[in-house]
């Protein structure tokens, strides 16, 4: 038995191996399209661009690997059934589940490498990726402009913001319709320069950059230091027919790209990681609307807590009662007897102050509404990607139990229908769980779930599948609907004979 392991081990590795190869190819120029604008035309060497490939590849192991594991075990068993391998087993009393033992362990061993991948080398590789990225930016001024967005020009003597609606010619350095906000010190936007077109003149030798800005507007806020001045908001204004800012880049000249920023987003953190921030932004969340919403309630004067005194404190009370006069009884006990008791004027002016108020307090819910959607997104996406790493391996181990029977029982190998199966198969795992992702980001349903849901679909098709392989069954099986029809048809015609 061990030589008929190693037979069907060493066939499903070759197949493992080849076609993860082939997808991962495949993977790696499909993702290089995303990042094309960030590396075509940026003056970049050999090595950076190898290195952000190489940093990219762990990141495809999450959609590549199931789809090996699936296409892999269909052309296997499909190759074993084309050629009568598994009659010759069967005949010689090895069933399917013996025949798998081998592969069972390896997958199982699979699952293991997976989520290490998942837990340790990914979030490293989003991390290293995103950290090249943003390092090229600084070393590379013009990949740093983004079009139709404010991009950040980090590292330079002076901070700004710049946006741009088209970057065109040799390395982008010709600019159309551009808006920059210049920062003070306390990194606040007090210039706003306007221009319809720039240019980013750079030279190797030198150590500043210049950015030529053509037919614009120049507004700029003025701080005065005395307060009285402040009161009249002075401003300076001109236009400009060409206006030139240096920007001096010796600091980034030295800038290492392989320098570690921190981390900001879930898909760079191990499950160590997310456990600890899971619980603290829960507890960050749960504050925030706590203190929303009594912030809410004071200002809506209603709902007063009633805290309880000290009972020396009411025995004092009740001998101060005691002494002074009886208070005169409220008149007044419903709002539309106080509101008849007011003169018109006064009945306006309440209304009015109350409508605003309502007003007040209805947008300040309207924002902070915003604010706690992205917060509890934020939330979501952090449990949605711990339970990710857990689903991804097994993931592999439940597709190999649907691709194996398959394979079996089509009976089918090369690359033909078993690719066609093993896509149609795969895109509907994926499109699965992209779709109960995104709603568990929403909250729609819960995140836990929005991470398991796929590979819980799949469960049920990879043990009706092993059942049907073990039991020489076809895919579909309609042989016993037909027998139960003809079987009720015979007993009509016998009841019908009787009578």
């Amino acid at each position: 038995m061990k030589i008929l392991d190693q037979y069907i081990l060493r066939r499903f590795l070759y197949n493992f191996f080849s076609s993860f190869f082939i997808l991962i190819v495949i993977f790696i120029f499909q993702g290089i399209w995303l990042f094309i604008d960030d590396l075509a035309g940026k003056g970049l060497g050999m090595v950076i661009i190898g290195k952000f490939i190489f940093y990219f590849i762990p990141t495809l192991v999450d959609k590549v690997l199931p789809l090996t594991v699936l296409l892999s075990s269909i052309l296997t068993f499909g190759t074993f059934a084309e050629n009568y391998e598994f009659a010759a087993m069967k005949a010689s009393g090895i069933s399917l589940q013996r025949g798998m033992r081998s592969l069972i362990v390896f997958v199982l061993f699979l699952g293991l490498v997976t989520f290490f991948f998942a837990n340790d080398v990914i979030p490293k590789s989003e991390q290293k990726m995103f950290n090249l990225r943003r390092n090229i930016a600084k070393v590379k001024p013009a990949a740093a402009i983004t079009e139709g967005v404010f991009s950040d020009f980090e590292g330079t003597g002076e901070g700004m913001n710049i946006k741009v609606d088209k970057k065109y010619g040799e390395q982008d350095r010709f600019l159309d319709n551009v808006i920059i906000h210049k920062k003070t010190e306390q990194n606040i936007n007090n210039t706003v320069i306007k221009a319809k077109s720039g240019e980013l003149i750079s030279s190797e030798e030198s150590d500043i950059i210049q950015l030529v800005l053509k037919d614009g507007h120049y507004y700029e806020e003025v701080l005065p230091k005395d307060s009285k001045e402040k009161r009249k908001q002075p401003f300076a204004k001109s236009n400009f027919e060409t206006y030139t800012i240096n920007i001096d880049i010796s600091e980034l000249n030295e800038q290492d790209l392989e320098e570690d920023q921190n981390i900001t987003t879930n898909k760079m953190k191990n499950v160590g990681r997310l456990i600890k921030d899971i619980d603290s932004l829960r507890e960050n969340n749960l504050e925030k609307v706590a203190a929303f919403s009594k912030n809410v309630v004071n200002r809506m004067g209603a709902f007063q807590n009633t805290v309880p005194q000290d009972s020396t404190q009411k025995n004092l009370e009740a001998i101060k009662r005691d002494t002074i006069e009886e208070a005169k009884q409220d008149s007044i006990k419903t709002i539309d007897e106080f509101i008849k008791s007011l003169v018109q004027w006064e009945q306006i002016q309440v209304m009015k102050k109350a409508q605003n108020e309502v007003s007040s307090i209805l947008n300040t819910v309207v924002a902070k509404k915003d604010e706690l959607q992205s917060r509890y997104k934020f939330y979501n996406s952090h449990i949605l990607s711990l339970h990710q790493k857990y689903a991804l391996a097994l993931s592999c181990i439940i597709l190999f139990f649907v691709g194996a029977p398959l394979g079996a029982i089509i009976r089918k190998g090369g690359l033909g229908l078993p690719m066609v199966v093993a896509i149609i198969l795969f895109l509907t795992y994926y499109f699965i769980g992209v779709f109960a992702g995104n709603y568990a980001k929403e909250g729609n349903i819960h995140p836990a779930l929005g991470a398991w849901l796929p590979t819980l679909i799949m469960l049920p098709l990879g043990i009706s599948l092993t059942r049907r392989a073990t039991a020489d069954k076809g895919l579909i099986g309609f042989g016993h609907f037909i027998d139960r029809i003809k079987s009720i048809f015979k007993k009509k015609a016998k009841e019908a004979e009787d009578q």
